[in-house]
């Protein structure tokens, strides 16, 4: 059987195709957008799955760059600059999913800015809305001396399995991926969708998957699925666990639409039963993944540079901090700390000279907002050195304590109440000077997010900081945050979320910092979530209680960090996971886009394709009908359960097959060109009698 690669490597000129597809259809819909023929919230939903981000500033766009597993070449870097510089500001952002955000961007020039990217093979493609987004991985794995195995193939592998896949294109809500070298778990995978965590079972490679994590308001613990997955069975469990999200998921209340509030109430032994039948019906049960070597080829340099005396204490702390030392032999990987993820194209392009120069020409982003070289031979550390400095980036502290994670928050997000970017600063600023020993020790994560949706990760921060509004007595709005304590990565699968403790002023976080920090400084514990376990959350409520009283309030509590003018608490529409929509006419006219992909694909002999359009097909075409009664359609299986029951069973509608036997078919039958061909005749004629009858309901 041929493995995963060689299929894709295959098929990379149908990509190519599929690629310009793409933007070629985005242009199109903008064109539709301005005319009035696309609706406003049927366009966020068809830009989000393009990367396309509204911004909290008007007329302007958020880029998001997806990039798998935070993998770039120096080439990959430069075509990011020039695409930054000509549609933006010249400023790039790396995000806790090892992807480049980059902001500003005007609408009409998002598909050229698109086309740019793609000719370094770099994609906008499902980096937001409700599909697969960025599949993450651990920022060492290839170089790491502890790891299991190099886990980049696998995450490479599902990343290109389920680019454009018709199963994850319009699910509920968001998935998110992420794969951990060893049992540090340093892809953190307790908190996401599917976490994989790499391990051996007698000689063979494999996984521990857990499922169901996340973060937000109601953060969940990942249940363990298998104990040990075989490589060959990563893509077919992945999908079955997106097809059951997809028919079974939440989509009216998108508060309670992640993958981990269905398994929460169905529970974790019935999702194992719900998936070991949806296996059944996966196309291929078993599918290789081919354990590629990264083509990787460092340059012999042979001339060196010495550090002058004047700067040798500097490149000594920064060497012993900064610096990994590779499990090949002679290799070194640089950890360049890039505060709150932002830094500049002039920044970026030297550093992707240099490592096109001397190293093996690859980087990698990391979930802490930072930058890893990879492959420098020890003689040419002195040389990285001396560029860094020159761009500013010798900040020691790479993966410690001052190494603080951060959102934008209110800088561009439309859901920001905080700004984090500023309180970050400000609570680094005073670790460095008044707690150095953190800068070279990961004695405690601190962690900030301008708002509940958590993309600073602060519920499983040490101590997390979120984003809130406080009003007083009499009704004026104080910037403030909650503090939370407790939360940590615990490995192999595990983690724990954080305390919320108290709410304070945000101005009083500096305080609030101090006396934990001082607190902890007089504890023996070995480490920061031992030492909270001892004491425990009432402890450190009343220790905190006098920064949450309002009745001391200064003027400058008004204002919020790095701004001048008073608070003033605006949020906007969020896009964090796309907008379902339930329009009638809309849902129709997707209907037969659908049965013209099913169409489409069985003609490529990709039966799984056609049976997923034509089921999709049919769903859509029940949702507008029971829209058009004023039923509600949350999910799938209600959709088709409701139909039956209101359509079917009362005799409204009649059809020349069982309607719920045929829309479950892709669940209950192996894909075969026979079965595709026969479904897509039911889709049809579904549809054909739907839309008559909903066609007399408006003349009538």
């Amino acid at each position: 059987m041929k493995s995963f690669r060689t299929e894709f490597e295959q098929e990379s000129e149908i990509g190519r195709a599929l690629v310009e597809k793409d933007i070629i259809d985005l242009e199109q819909k903008i064109r539709d957008f301005h005319s009035g023929e696309l609706d406003d919230e049927r366009f966020r939903t068809l830009r989000l799955a393009r990367g396309v981000y509204g911004q909290r500033q008007t007329g302007v766009q958020m880029i998001r760059i997806k990039i798998p597993y935070g993998k770039l070449n120096g080439k990959q870097l430069e075509r990011i600059c020039d695409v930054s510089e000509e549609y933006s500001t010249g400023k790039l952002h790396i995000t806790t999913r090892q992807d480049i955000q980059i902001h500003y961007v005007e609408l009409d020039r998002t598909p050229e800015l698109w086309a740019e990217l793609e000719k370094d093979e770099i994609t906008l493609r499902e980096a937001c809305g409700n599909t697969v987004r960025n599949v993450t991985a651990s920022a060492l794995s290839g170089i790491d001396p502890e790891e299991e195995f190099d886990v980049r193939p696998y995450a490479d592998a599902v990343f290109r399995y389920f680019l454009r896949n018709p199963i994850c294109q319009e699910m509920g809500r968001k998935i998110k991926i992420s794969f951990s070298n060893n049992v540090a778990d340093t892809a953190l995978s307790f908190m996401h969708d599917l976490g994989f965590v790499a391990k051996y079972r007698l000689g063979e490679k494999g996984f521990k998957l857990v499922v169901a994590g996340g973060l937000g308001s109601q953060s969940r613990q990942a249940d363990v699925l298998f104990d040990f997955l075989p490589i060959e069975k990563i893509i077919p469990v992945t999908e079955a666990v997106l097809r059951l999200f997809e028919r079974n998921g939440e989509r009216t209340n998108r508060m309670k639409a992640r993958l981990k509030f269905w398994v929460r109430e169905i529970g974790i032994e019935a999702f194992k039963a719900e998936l070991n039948n949806e296996l059944k019906s996966v196309e291929k049960g078993n599918i290789p993944i081919e354990n590629f070597e990264f083509d990787i080829q460092v340059p012999l340099i042979d001339d060196e540079i010495h550090i002058q005396d004047i700067e040798e204490k500097q490149f000594i702390e920064w060497r012993n901090i900064n610096i990994i030392q590779q499990k090949q032999e002679g290799l070194f990987a640089i950890g360049v700390k890039v505060r709150l993820g932002d830094f500049t194209t002039i920044q970026a392009r030297k550093i992707a000279e240099f490592v096109t120069l001397y190293t093996g020409d690859e980087l990698t982003l990391t979930i802490d907002q930072n930058l890893v070289i990879r492959h420098v031979q020890e003689k040419q550390l002195a040389r990285f050195f001396y560029l860094l400095k020159a761009l500013d980036l010798v900040d020691v502290g790479y993966g410690k304590s001052t190494d603080i994670t951060a959102c934008p928050g209110t800088d561009t997000c439309n859901l920001g109440i905080a700004n984090s970017t500023a309180l970050s600063n400000v609570l680094e600023e005073v670790l460095t000077l008044e707690y150095p020993k953190y800068r070279d020790q990961s004695i405690i994560s601190i962690k900030i997010s301008g708002c509940m949706n958590a993309c600073g990760q602060h519920m499983i921060a040490n101590l997390g900081f979120q984003g809130m509004s406080i009003r007083t007595k009499d009704k004026r709005v104080v910037p403030a945050i909650q503090v939370l304590l407790g939360g940590g990565n615990l490995g192999d699968g595990k983690g724990r979320f954080a305390d919320k403790v108290i709410k304070i002023p945000s101005k009083r976080a500096i305080e609030a910092l101090r006396l934990v920090l001082d607190e902890f400084e007089t504890s023996e514990r070995d480490s920061f979530l031992n030492f909270y376990d001892s004491k425990g959350e009432k402890y450190f409520y009343d220790l905190l209680k006098p920064l949450g009283d309002l009745e001391s309030l200064k003027d400058t509590d008004f204002i919020d960090w790095g701004q001048d003018e008073l608070y003033k608490k605006e949020i906007g529409i969020g896009e964090c996971a796309g907008v379902v929509i339930d329009l009638v006419s809309t849902l129709f006219k997707e209907t037969e886009v659908k049965l013209d992909l099913s169409k489409e694909a069985i003609e490529k002999n990709s039966f799984g394709d056609s049976i997923y359009h034509s089921y999709s097909a049919i769903v859509n075409t029940a949702k507008a009908m029971l829209t058009s009664e004023g039923k509600r359609t949350n999910s799938h299986t209600a959709i088709i359960n409701q139909f039956d029951e209101e359509f079917v069973q009362s005799g409204k509608l009649k059809f020349d097959f069982l309607f719920k036997t045929t829309a479950l078919k892709m669940r209950n039958e192996k894909p075969s060109k026979e079965v595709a061909e026969k479904l897509i005749k039911d889709a049809q004629s579904f549809y054909g009698v739907t839309i008559a009858k909903r066609i007399l309901q408006t003349e009538n």
